[in-house]
């Protein structure tokens, strides 16, 4: 790693932050370690700069100091991807921390978003007016990053990519030019955004189109011993076979943690389990859910009427900060039989608690695009599969990593050929990234040519420019 002394003159920082509203941090500064701290305990990195900028012109600023120096530039949302792309090792990461802002137009029907909010910033805003945007699944997730690596969550079956919602981008640029990035306003930007990841420029502002939904809506889990594994999946094949675009469902296999929602006698046993959730009238989902509730005997049965916002927030325990992460992801185009006997396999045995397979159902308002329709691409994924493990530090890291890539050679023979780069873990080659977008990888290297010829937003999956 280079040194702070190495990186930046004596002075300069001091310079920089006369300059800005916001703060510049350094190595034991006070909030430096926080600002730091990401979800991945498995990545460590220190910058020689943290700036939490307050404005778009403290990020302008921002930009300038690590373009003069050629420095390393990372942006921080919340801090939730995966390979740790919010940290630049040695180099200037920016923190969105202190920009947080949600402003929602009810009567236009959009939300405008700055890049420091998660996702339960925004749902308890909308939420306030029975809206919502499409964004994911767990609450502390940034806005930012999410959006920019295409975005998938409850509601994409009925309105597709969380980057199907999005309307406009304000963006700084590698030159430090603030623009803004529309389908009318240069498109080629705008449809590079919308998937493209972190490469194009610094994102300040986030428009997303709103959708009447909740505040109720019909959610929970059910779960079932693993014994029951043959006739649970065939059953979550059936029921998404025939699920109206208001309900998505996730699969699940893993041995069932110490929750106080399960009996004591299943604690570490193998289950599977069903993540529901239906936007429809309680009507509709009590009829739509009756086949799922009458199945067998299940360990523990949550499905109930609650508060959208409580749904979006369900998963976050599961995932708690600081723990160790790694994953794989495919697409798939549908749930075979090949495909759910392999599945079914990869538990026999297992003894991590935490280790787990997930089955997202998307198919639906994703194919009303055109494949082109924003660089995300791979609007003929029917299910995402993503296999992930969580250990604390100083665990098994070794076992739980060689688990999740022999799990994921098995199943890749499944997929349709893409992956979900906000799955991306920091040792994936460049081969993943290309095969993430399919077909518009060379598109987007030409517009990541255009608008940062030299490569300065490298901290992220990188497009080379063309």
């Amino acid at each position: 790693m280079t040194t702070v002394l190495e990186t930046i003159p004596g002075g300069a920082s001091d310079d920089l932050a006369a300059t800005i509203d916001g703060r510049v941090l350094r190595p034991g500064d006070d909030g430096f370690e926080e600002a730091t701290r990401i979800w991945n305990g498995m990545i460590v990195k220190t910058p020689a700069l943290v700036v939490q900028p307050e404005s778009v012109a403290d990020v302008v600023a921002t930009v300038g100091f690590a373009r003069e120096r050629d420095m390393e530039l990372s942006m921080k949302g919340g801090g939730h991807n995966i390979a740790g792309l919010a940290l630049s090792d040695g180099g200037v990461t920016i923190d969105f921390s202190r920009m947080r802002r949600v402003m929602v137009d009810v009567p236009g029907g959009t939300v405008t978003v700055q890049p420091g909010c998660n996702l339960g910033d925004v749902d308890r805003a909308t939420q306030q007016h029975g809206l919502a945007t499409t964004l994911g699944f767990v609450s502390e997730t940034g806005v930012a990053g999410l959006t920019l690596g295409g975005g998938f969550g409850y509601l994409t079956r009925q309105f597709g990519w969380t980057v199907d919602d999005l309307l406009e981008v304000e963006m700084v640029t590698a030159a430090g030019e603030v623009v803004r990035a529309s389908r009318t306003q240069k498109p080629d930007l705008f449809w590079a955004l919308r998937g493209g990841g972190g490469n194009f420029g610094v994102v300040t502002e986030f428009v997303f189109k709103t959708h009447p939904v909740g505040p109720q809506v019909t959610a929970g889990l059910i779960a079932w011993s693993a014994d029951d594994a043959e006739t649970v999946t065939d059953l979550f094949r059936r029921m998404t076979d025939q699920a109206r675009l208001e309900m998505t469902m996730a699969m699940l296999m893993r041995n069932a943690p110490p929750a106080p929602w399960l009996g004591e006698e299943h604690h570490g046993k193998p289950m599977i389990a069903f993540v529901v959730c239906h936007t429809g009238t309680p009507e509709q989902a009590e009829a739509d859910l009756a086949e799922m509730r009458g199945h067998g005997e299940p360990w523990a049965d949550l499905i109930q009427v609650k508060d959208y916002a409580a749904q979006q927030s369900m998963l976050d325990a599961t995932q708690p900060k600081g723990m160790h992460y790694y994953w794989k992801s495919e697409f798939l185009p549908g749930l075979s039989d090949e495909l759910l006997s392999d599945y079914r396999a990869q538990f026999q045995g297992l003894e991590a608690p935490a280790s787990q397979i997930v089955l997202f159902h998307l198919d639906g308002a994703l194919a009303g695009f055109q494949e082109d329709d924003g660089a995300v691409g791979n609007r003929d994924a029917a299910f995402a599969c993503v296999v992930q493990s969580m250990w604390p530090a100083g665990g098994p890291a070794e076992a739980n990593t060689e688990w999740v890539r022999t799990a994921w050679q098995t199943l890749r023979r499944h997929s349709t050929g893409g992956n979900y780069v906000n799955f991306q873990t920091a040792d994936e080659p460049e081969e993943r990234t290309e095969e993430s977008y399919r077909g518009n990888w060379a598109r987007l290297a030409a517009i990541k040519a255009k608008y940062d010829p030299d490569n300065m937003f490298r901290v992220n999956r990188n497009i080379t420019p063309a």
